[in-house]
This record gives structure tokens, C-alpha cells and sequence, in this order.
């Protein structure tokens, strides 16, 4: 294996083994291919795929199978140039888009929108066991990275909020996925990193009114920070049934979630599922949303979002700061997806990669 001048033959990760086996790894940083750039990576924030891969060995219907890197959230500075001259220079402080759209393989799985390339079913994303061999992420000091994933930051934009980009690109297209959203009611159901980044995303869009619930307090206090101009705790039924939301944004990721989306929604309005549901069969109000003429949208990563995401975060007009609670470095790696794990006491946590050693041997 060819080493890259200058850096270490191996560098320290984040890799998930088995449910249950996550470890803090020296993992080796091969010669780049000529597309690809050599990133120092700044910040990965902890997403909730990468949280189900670490507790269950499964995002999903991504299944484990062998040890993975995980992160897909992260910013970091080019270090070495693609050597193809495409992408960034040297010194260029970068976001990622971690997702390489395909066809598939055969003729059944080769149909989908042409405009909509996240519903590729050959799509691999970082970080992610669904396809194998399996893609791996960039929870490591170093990484090579083809230079088309790649986005120049803007001067100012702060690191450690653009470690928001990637995340805030999915609640950008969940709330497009559900139109125009100007002077009408919205609930955001569930307010994790991706339900506050999506009251973040309605108040830019000019939502007349953002009611948000969870099941805890500070979670609803982050959504109020960023946005929201009522929150009620999930427990109150009787008030989340008389929000009569034109569109409902459903972050939970649970059925019980899902039910208080279809029932707060006026007749004739949108629920965006954003939150990924276990899979197999789950209960829902299906006869309700069919008397009422609502419209279920899926909605699934995003596309070119990110571009928009970024040049709203540096001009201000799109505010998420609030969102970030905790930042730990990588040798307390373990204890991050700990804290994460906590809905109830933390927002987005990053994980700080600057001035990360050799990893030793950490389990958990």
C-alpha cells in the first residue's frame, strides 16, 4: 500500500463492528486516486444512522456485515489536491456531500426520476452498510475523498456550524418536498437535529406559524431558539390535535409520531415523513388520512440542497447555531455517542477531530 508524503501510514477513526462493538480504530490512509483530495477532517457531527449501526448493527434495512467507518456529517481543509485538477485546492476549508447516485444493477432496479437522484437504488452514501461491500465513512483525521463530494466554503463561514450543512440539507428538502410554505401553519413532530434544522428551514421560508412538540424540554427549547413560535410537549393530545397544521413535518422516526402528524393535519393538508420508521409493517391512521385527503410524502436525503443550504448559512438568513450542544474530541468518541444517544439532554453532537493522536485500542 502506497502512503500519502507527509501524513501518517494509518490514522484514527470511528468504526462500528457489531452491534453493541464500536471502537475508536487506526485504520490505514492509502495513496489517493487521482479524483480524490486528502481532507483533514475538522468536525463529523453524530447522525441517527449512525447511532442505529452502533445499537443494533442496522440502519433500517442496512444491515452490518462487516466493520464499517462511520460519519457522514463533516467539514474539514483540503490538504492534498486531487491530483486530476479537479475539485478544491490545498487550504480550501470544505463541506461533503456523501452521496454517489447509480442505477443498480439489472433492469428492475434501474427505474426512477432521472431529476431525483437520492431514490437511486445504486446510490452508496458514506457511512452506509446498504450495499456491500460497504461504504465507508469519514470519521477519520484523514481521508481521501473524490473531489465531486466537495464544497468550497465560503471566507467566515464558521467550521463548526457548517458541520450543520449535510443535516440541514435533509430538513431543506423535506420542507421543499412539501411546496410553498408561506403565511401557512406548520408542525414540526419530533425535535431532534433534523426537526429543529427544519423549524430553522420554515422560518427562513416564511411559515406564518411553527408550532414543534417533542417529548422533552430541551428539545423544545432549541426549537424555540431557532424558530419555533409555539412548542407543546408530545403528551398533550388535546392541543396537538387543535394546531390544524396545513403541513406537518414528521421527524420522529416513529409511528406513534406519525399518528399525532395525521391528526393535527387539516383536511386536504401535506405530511412529510422525514423520520425513517423501523422497517417491516407499522400501524398507522390510514383511514383518516384518506377521509381527509392528505398527501404522505416520503422524504429521503436530498439532492443539490446543499448549495442552497450553504449559501444560506453564510449570509445569515438561515440560523441554526443552537442546534450544536455539545462538541467532544474524538479520544472521548465513545462518550459523544453516548451523549447523543440522550434526546432528552442534547442536540447535535460533534465530534472534534483537530489534534487527534493515534488511536489506541477504545471499545464500547
Amino acid at each position: 500500500m502506497r502512503t500519502v508524503a507527509g501524513l501518517p501510514a494509518a490514522s484514527p477513526a470511528v468504526v462500528a463492528h457489531a452491534a453493541g462493538d464500536l471502537r475508536i480504530d487506526n485504520i490505514p490512509l492509502p495513496s489517493p486516486a487521482p479524483d480524490e483530495a486528502v481532507v483533514e477532517i475538522a468536525y463529523g457531527g453524530i447522525c441517527g444512522s449512525d447511532l442505529h449501526y452502533w445499537l443494533h448493527g442496522a440502519a433500517g434495512e442496512s444491515v452490518l456485515k462487516a466493520p464499517m467507518v462511520l460519519g457522514h456529517e463533516i467539514v474539514g481543509t483540503v490538504i492534498r489536491a486531487a491530483a486530476d485538477g479537479s475539485g478544491p485546492a490545498e487550504g480550501a476549508p470544505v463541506a461533503v456531500h456523501p452521496g454517489t447516485p447509480g442505477p443498480g444493477d439489472g433492469p428492475d432496479f434501474a427505474r426512477y426520476p432521472e431529476d431525483r437522484p437520492n431514490l437511486s437504488p445504486g446510490c452508496t452514501y458514506l457511512g452506509s452498510a446498504a450495499q456491500f461491500p460497504h461504504t465507508d465513512g469519514a470519521f477519520s483525521r484523514y481521508v481521501n475523498l473524490p473531489s465531486r463530494m466537495l464544497r468550497v466554503l465560503p471566507a467566515g463561514l464558521d467550521l463548526k456550524t457548517a458541520a450543520l450543512i449535510e443535516p440541514a440539507s435533509v430538513a431543506w428538502h423535506a420542507v421543499a418536498r412539501a411546496g410553498d410554505v408561506r403565511g401557512k401553519t406548520v408542525l414540526v413532530v419530533g425535535c431532534g437535529p433534523i426537526g429543529t434544522l427544519a423549524v430553522a428551514v420554515l422560518k427562513r421560508a416564511g411559515a406564518g406559524r411553527i408550532v414543534a412538540t417533542d417529548l422533552h424540554r430541551k428539545p423544545l427549547d432549541i426549537a424555540r431558539a431557532v424558530g419555533a413560535d409555539e412548542v407543546l410537549e408530545a403528551s398533550d393530545a388535546e392541543a396537538l390535535a387543535e394546531v390544524e397544521a396545513d403541513v406537518v413535518i414528521e421527524s420522529s422516526g416513529s409511528h406513534h409520531g406519525l399518528a399525532t402528524a395525521i391528526k393535527a393535519t387539516v383536511r386536504g393538508g401535506k405530511v412529510v415523513m422525514v423520520g425513517l420508521l423501523p422497517s417491516g409493517p407499522q400501524p398507522v391512521l390510514i383511514s383518516l388520512a384518506i377521509t381527509r385527503e392528505l398527501e404522505l410524502l416520503g422524504s429521503f436525503r436530498f439532492n443539490d440542497e446543499i448549495d442552497q443550504v450553504i449559501g444560506a448559512l453564510a449570509d445569515g438568513s438561515l440560523f441554526v447555531d443552537p442546534v450544536v450542544t455539545h462538541v467532544l474530541p474524538l479520544e472521548r468518541g465513545l462518550e459523544a455517542f453516548e451523549t447523543a444517544r440522550n434526546s432528552a439532554e442534547s442536540g447535535k453532537v460533534l465530534l472534534d477531530f483537530a489534534g487527534a493522536e493515534p488511536a489506541r485500542p477504545i471499545r464500547g
